[in-house]
């Protein structure tokens, strides 16, 4: 077997730490931690994550891809499922109040906002807020504009809400923590929307029914403008990041598909597909580390989004 100073003409370097500002392609073996390590520009990639321990549909979600939350939705029946998800597994947290589906999630894993959705067996659509806490749930302002299937983005004391069915609306409304007020109204009426970033500055992206849009627009916390299209209109999808540098994942075109694609602040780039195509899942985090989880039919399945970018990593043998 040749080795590396026959192919490279000279060792690998030994290093008690790893270099602060490494080349691509540069190799070294840390003492430390008697490892060899390189450097490297990775592509972006989906990876599978751990199974939820309730598959479902419609679910809502918030977090991180390291401490994600996902509640409610279709199992069948209504779900008031909540899990709570640590970048490897899934672990059962409190129940929210109201069994439902088609709701809505932002915030944290620790400090998360559920809202509209709808509930079979005669409920109908529930205009119900409730905020988590990291164990339990418990009853917030109600929403003005009942409505299920809407974006949301922002943070428990400062959530948003928008567009929704049924019919297809274009109402936005914006939570202080305790009350929703109407906001600017959306330029498209549209509902399974995918949502990013905050009240101040959120994005809206696809959404409608059955048939998906490419629209995007742009909230600066009073009025909405219109942003750039997606390559792929769709429906029943889900979003991550910010208004300036989003993900969009998953959907239905009206058949389901596992496209992502990333924004800029002004125009989307299609990335890696998800391995398992599918629409009406959950999802949430950054651009370079997300989690889509939950989705049609009644999925338990999680995957992992890596955006692109330098990495150290580690050789390994089998």
């Amino acid at each position: 077997m040749a080795e590396y100073k026959g192919i490279k003409g000279f060792n690998i370097q030994t290093v008690s730490s790893d270099p602060a500002n490494p080349l691509a392609g540069e190799v070294w073996y840390n003492s430390t931690s008697a490892t060899v390590k390189y450097f490297a520009v990775l592509s972006d990639a989906w990876a599978t994550g751990g199974s939820l321990g309730t598959g479902r549909r419609s679910l809502a979600g918030c977090g991180t891809q390291t401490a994600a939350l996902g509640f409610g939705g279709l199992t069948p029946p209504n779900s008031n499922a909540t899990e709570e998800y640590d970048g490897s597994s899934w672990t059962a947290g409190g129940n929210i109040g109201t069994a439902r589906f088609n709701l809505t999630g932002a915030g944290t894993q620790t400090a998360a906002l559920g809202f509209g959705g709808y509930i079979t067996g005669g409920g109908g659509t529930s205009g119900s807020t409730e905020e988590y806490d990291g164990s339990s749930w418990t009853a917030g302002g109600a929403l003005s504009t009942v409505k299920y299937a809407r974006g949301g983005a922002g943070t428990q004391t400062a959530g948003l809400a928008f567009g929704g069915a049924h019919p297809l609306s274009t109402a936005t409304e914006e939570y202080d923590g305790s009350s929703w007020t109407a906001g600017g109204n959306l330029g498209t009426a549209r509902s399974y929307i995918a949502g990013a970033g905050t009240q101040t500055a959120a994005l809206a992206a696809g959404g409608g029914f059955p048939l998906g849009t490419a629209a995007t627009e742009e909230y600066d916390g009073s009025s909405w403008t219109a942003g750039g299209s997606l390559n792929t209109a769709r429906s029943k999808t889900t979003g991550a990041g910010i208004q300036t540098a989003a993900l969009v994942f998953g959907g239905g075109t009206p058949s389901v598909t596992g496209a992502t694609e990333q924004y800029d602040g002004s125009s989307w780039t299609s990335t890696s597909s998800m391995s398992t195509a599918r629409g009406y899942l959950a999802g949430d985090g950054t651009t370079s580390a997300a989690v889509g989880f939950g989705g049609n039919p009644y999925s338990a399945a999680t995957e992992e989004f890596t955006g692109a970018g330098p990495a150290t990593l580690t050789v390994t043998t089998d």
